[in-house]
């Protein structure tokens, strides 16, 4: 069985960040926050330069060849958190009964959904700022996993069982995601 090459993948470290690795953890300083994450991996490695994070693996087989790519899109999405932030657009959607949203510690309620006595609750994940306005829920945050997953279990919560989806089509659906405006928190 023939072995693959070396396979490196590089990032550019933009002059308003920091990157540092200690051990297995890589640390993303940068003016909106820090983030870190953990990268472990006996055949995968990761190096800081003075402006670059290079992420390579000698001799990978396949699996090893895809998770150099994928810690380099982990990295470039830490990088992109601390910078710019991420934004994620939500809307509320209803026609059989007027579904109000309100947020209590970390979970979103969301009461009178399709009729329900009980609220449904759903978590909200890490550093996630969630804002209601009327029928539109905005969720931004610097760690785009934790703004994803909130917008996940959002959707997830009002997901409908045991009616027809044609007819019933409430719920609360994302609209609209990206990174945050230049400034703009």
């Amino acid at each position: 069985m023939p072995v693959a090459p070396k396979v490196t993948r590089s990032l550019d470290i933009p002059s308003e960040v920091k990157v540092r690795i200690k051990g297995i953890t890589l640390t993303v300083e940068g003016p909106k926050g820090t983030l870190a994450r953990n990268f472990s991996h006996p055949r995968i490695s990761i190096k800081v330069t003075k402006n670059q994070v290079i992420v390579e693996s000698n001799m990978p087989k396949k699996k090893e060849s895809a998770l150099v790519g994928t810690w380099e899109a982990h990295v470039s999405n830490m990088i992109t958190g601390v910078t710019k932030g991420f934004i994620y657009t939500m809307k509320v959607v209803y026609s059989h009964f007027p579904v109000k949203t309100v947020l209590k510690e970390s979970e979103l309620h969301i009461e009178n959904f399709l009729g329900e006595s009980h609220p449904r609750k759903a978590k909200i994940v890490g550093d996630t700022k969630v804002e209601i306005k009327g029928d539109t829920i905005t969720l931004t945050g610097i760690n785009l996993e934790d703004v994803s997953q909130s917008c996940a279990n959002i959707e997830l919560a009002t997901k409908i069982r045991s009616y027809d989806p044609r007819v019933f089509q409430d719920g609360i659906y994302m609209v609209e995601k990206g990174t945050m405006v230049e400034g703009g928190e």
